[in-house]
């Protein structure tokens, strides 16, 4: 019967999408590793490997392009791109895109922090008079966002906030827990820099597209295929290959109020 199902999902869909005609899919994202990133010109990433695995059962192909955040943005309000990965979910870009309900992964925004300069921050009110490393496009709660107390500092990537961290050029960075973990590695900061416990926001992110016929067709069976896949051994074996031992990050013990959009 399951397999039945997904057979009547994908011809209802070749019925009427206009991917049945042959048209690639072009998605945007920004480098999100461990989630989607570029290894020695290979996309890579754990939402990468599913999305492309959970399309490829629709029969559909996709190209999945890595660029700054504030251009995906910008491109998928234009219609540039046929769909964005690893979006939040935003009212004001309800018009224009058609959200996958089921979520791809989870993010916790938290805060980072170089070892030789510690600071007792266990709420949003200890960052006063500090500098939080930020990246352009992201939200990380209106209660962040908004304060007036402390000072954000965009940096053009993940890796130039954690280097501007270690030569003390800003107070703290804020980022995903297992996108700072990955960096940490890959950039062999592990002793130089740690995490702190607060949990700045807490959101699911998902796979959009742009509003155009036969796309929130296509945003349904792929949400579906997704919930389906993620009860697989494949899906548990791709994140434990980029995760490793995540995992054994300490907990974090507060959440802070709900952000908008990444």
């Amino acid at each position: 019967m399951p397999y039945v199902a997904r057979l009547l999902w994908i011809l209802l869909f070749a019925c009427l999408s206009p991917l049945a005609l042959g048209e690639r899919l072009r998605l945007v994202t920004d480098d999100w590793a461990p989630y989607v990133y570029l290894h020695d010109g290979q996309l890579r990433g754990i939402d990468y490997e599913v999305t492309t695995r959970v399309f490829a059962r629709l029969g559909v192909e996709v190209d999945v392009q890595i660029l700054p955040w504030k251009r995906c943005l910008a491109m998928i309000e234009q219609g540039l791109a046929d769909g964005i990965l690893d979006v939040f979910q935003n009212e004001s870009r309800q018009p224009y895109l058609v959200y996958a309900a089921e979520p791809m992964s989870d993010v916790e925004f938290v805060l980072f922090q170089a070892s030789a300069r510690r600071h007792p921050v266990s709420t949003l009110g200890d960052l006063a008079g500090f500098t939080v490393g930020t990246s352009p496009g992201y939200s990380y709660g209106a209660a962040f966002n908004e304060a007036a107390y402390f000072k954000r500092e965009a940096a053009p990537s993940h890796e130039a906030n954690f280097g501007k961290l270690v030569l003390g050029r800003i107070d703290l960075a804020v980022t995903d827990r297992r996108v700072g973990h990955y960096l940490l590695q890959h950039l062999g900061l592990q002793q130089q820099v740690e995490v702190l416990p607060l949990v700045i926001n807490r959101q699911a992110q998902y796979l959009a597209l742009v509003r155009k016929p036969g796309r929130e067709l296509l945003a349904q069976a792929f949400a579906k295929e997704l919930r389906r896949f993620k009860q697989e051994p494949a899906y548990a074996a791709i994140s434990r290959r980029y995760t490793g031992d995540i995992g054994n990050i300490p907990n974090a013990v507060e959440q802070q109020e709900s952000s908008t959009a990444r």
